[in-house]
């Protein structure tokens, strides 16, 4: 089996293809095993397999998101408003939290198992003996079912990276790039510009570039200007203003527009208004009226982003799949305003081995009165000792568990109804007290 980020559990033997498998885990088992490294960056092979699989124009028009925070976040924002206002969308974004489907949408639904089968039946086919990594296979499968489609617009979320990730097979029309912070180092570099870098590999000569980043890395200005790119860039040619819990002002140019904040968190009047600065490149939006434009982004739905989980605990629970020092900074801003006079605030982490789990609980530490540390059994996540031994001082482990159900028992015995439990550090972390409430029968 494998987790929501592609890491496996427990592959105990290499599978032998058929002409098909009966279930989507006998697919991905299989994906699992293609190659011998879990990342492998580099276009080559992924080209090769997508150039016998006739991939062109998957869509009227490509976004490409690429970035480190808020990706998913400017994904759905861009999906719900295209869908609300008539066009057809497909979305390509990973990884998933609790099904392999989470990953593909076709008009805001999930695609099916059958969908994915033709999918995958058809880069196998085109794979020949090509060593694919889990991450290629899948990307090829949702540029196929893309192209079989024609949407009006396709959203592709990249991985990691993007010089060498393999969705910048697909040249975008308009590239969307999100705040970068330091993360993936081992793969993308030691800081920000060298990161920026890799990040800015998804551009192509001449298109408009949405650039969310008031402060961003020199490198992304660079390859804009030398691309002659048309670039949108945060505080200088648009801007969001909070004007209360609910709404924010976008200005952009003579334009003013109020909207409503319809994701929770502070930070998601700048995610927001990045998109519609996106969406202003697309689409001329004086042929909306306000109402419209406004509307148009309700009903967004992302889980795992500072999602509020109703559960029999006495206080109230959040989970995130934050896991780099800038999403910890953001929460930390979040948590802040909200907790209770008397109140604790209790974070439950689980992390992986190749993150910072210092810098993260650094970033958090003076809001978060207890650190609960989680088991991730799987590939490269970290036991509780070992995560605790990371945290470095005035921070240290309350407590340290083994699995989610006794995290929750003990919250359930000890919290209060003034207290905040987070739940952080990894998507696997988010998974995993995601697939023990619905486990358990509990809606969220």
């Amino acid at each position: 089996m494998y987790h929501a980020d592609g890491t496996s559990c427990s592959l105990d033997k290499l599978l032998v293809f058929p002409m098909r498998f009966d279930s989507l885990d006998q697919w991905l088992d299989w994906q699992m095993v293609l190659h011998d490294k879990a990342i492998e960056l580099g276009l080559d092979r992924v080209s090769q397999v997508g150039e016998r699989l006739g991939l062109d124009k998957i869509a009227g028009r490509v976004i490409t998101v690429a970035g480190t925070n808020g990706k998913g976040s400017s994904v759905a924002a861009y999906e719900t408003w295209l869908s609300h206002a008539g066009f057809s969308v497909v979305s390509y974004t990973s990884p998933h939290l609790l099904t392999y489907n989470e990953r593909i949408k076709r008009d805001l639904k999930q695609v099916s198992d059958a969908e994915l089968f033709s999918a995958f039946e058809a880069v196998e086919g085109a794979r020949q003996t090509t060593a694919l990594t889990f991450f290629e296979f899948g990307t090829l499968a949702a540029l196929f079912l893309c192209q079989q489609w024609q949407p009006d617009y396709a959203i592709l979320e990249v991985g990691l990276g993007g010089r060498l990730d393999a969705v910048n097979i697909i040249s975008a029309d308009l590239v969307h790039i999100t705040p970068i912070g330091l993360d993936h180092q081992s793969w993308l570099g030691d800081d920000r510009e060298q990161i920026g870098f890799e990040k800015a590999g998804v551009l192509r000569a001449g298109i408009p570039v949405v650039l969310n980043d008031a402060n961003p890395p020199q490198s992304v200005i660079a390859e804009i200007d030398r691309l002659g790119c048309k670039c949108l860039q945060l505080g200088q040619d648009y801007d969001a203003v909070a004007l209360d819990n609910d709404r924010f002002l976008w200005r952009f140019q003579d334009m003013e527009l109020q909207l409503d904040r319809v994701l929770p968190g502070a930070h998601q009047v700048q995610n927001l208004a990045g998109v519609v600065a996106g969406l202003s490149q697309l689409i001329p939006l004086a042929e909306f009226s306000p109402q419209q434009l406004r509307d148009n982004f309700h009903g967004i739905f992302l889980p795992g982003r500072m999602q509020s989980i109703p559960y029999r605990l006495a206080c109230q629970v959040y989970v995130d799949v934050g896991h780099n020092q800038d999403a910890a900074r953001v929460l930390a801003a979040n948590l802040e305003a909200m907790k209770q006079p008397g109140g604790r605030l209790v974070v439950l982490l689980g992390m992986l081995a190749d993150k910072q789990p210092d810098l993260f609980v650094e970033s958090l530490s003076q809001v978060v009165d207890d650190w609960w540390l989680l088991t991730l059994d799987c590939d490269r996540g970290l036991a509780a000792e070992q995560l605790a031994s990371r945290i470095k001082p005035p921070a240290k482990a309350e407590q340290l568990f083994h699995n989610i159900t006794d995290a929750l028992d003990h919250a359930l015995s000890s919290l209060s109804n003034q207290d905040i439990m987070l739940v952080t550090g990894s998507f696997v972390t988010a998974e995993l007290l995601l697939r023990a409430l619905s486990d358990s029968g509990e809606q969220y």
